[in-house]
């Protein structure tokens, strides 16, 4: 049975490059820090194309998403997924009154 997608078996193939190989070290030394029983620190990273691997279970990583990091815990169920899928970079849509332009109806403002 396959762990990881197509694309995802392709990139390790092909070899961890400087960057995720350095974050991976990162981690590793946050968990090795942190005592039995306790969470590891906290490991920052831009890397939102990493793809989670077994090791990184129980982690903390904080991912960017252009404006601010956001802490992700590591879970068994995330394996193979990118951390990026767990930090929105967008803010959803809140759908409230409808505003200016919106219809030709709301462009009436009364001017009493």
């Amino acid at each position: 049975m396959e762990l990881v997608h197509a694309r995802a078996r392709r990139r390790f193939q092909r070899g961890l490059k400087r960057k995720p190989m350095s974050f991976i070290k990162k981690l590793r030394a946050a968990k090795k820090a942190a005592g039995a029983n306790e969470k590891p620190a906290v490991v920052k990273t831009h890397l939102r194309n990493m793809i989670i691997v077994p090791e990184m279970i129980g982690s903390v990583v904080a991912v960017y998403n252009g404006k601010t990091f956001n802490q992700v815990e590591i879970k068994p169920e995330m394996t193979g997924h990118y951390l990026g899928e767990f930090s929105i970079t967008y803010k959803p849509v809140k759908h409230g009154r409808p505003g200016i332009g919106a219809t030709n109806s709301s462009r009436f403002i009364p001017l009493k």
